[in-house]
């Protein structure tokens, strides 16, 4: 299974390393999954988690912060971006998700804003899915 993990469950997965955004990222790990970003992507999660506030909420220096995060990016298999589809979502800044999941030949999209996407990566044959559904479909 092919996943583009959004920024927001990176950030969760780096908040709570008992959640299931955690056990997507151990599951990737394992090989059970594939991740999948775009350059776009990735200098966004850099940019989200380097936040002060979210590496004091997970009790993280910045320099684990960066371990953390060369340890996300390392597991990430590449996607070269060859079409934008852009503008098809209300927010802009979930645009780069949809194009790593179309580009990447992603299954899912996995999110805690699920309404942000609505029903666009289904017309292009990618579901939405939470942390916690991803990792039961993973793990029935």
């Amino acid at each position: 299974m092919r996943l583009v993990l959004d920024t927001n469950v990176i950030v969760a997965a780096m908040r709570s390393p008992a959640g299931a955004s955690a056990a997507l990222l151990m599951a990737a790990r394992r090989g059970e999954i594939t991740l999948v970003a775009n350059v776009a992507l990735a200098l966004e999660y850099e940019a989200t988690c380097c936040r002060p506030e979210h590496g004091i909420a997970a009790g993280l220096s910045p320099a684990q912060v960066s371990i953390f995060l060369d340890a996300v990016i390392a597991m990430v298999a590449p996607v070269e971006t060859h079409f934008l589809w852009r503008p098809l979502l209300r927010d802009p800044g979930d645009e780069l998700v949809l194009e790593a999941a179309a580009n990447g030949l992603a299954s899912a999209i996995v999110t805690f804003n699920q309404r942000d996407f609505g029903t666009v990566p289904l017309q292009l044959g990618i579901e939405v899915l939470t942390p916690i559904t991803a990792l039961r479909r993973i793990r029935p």
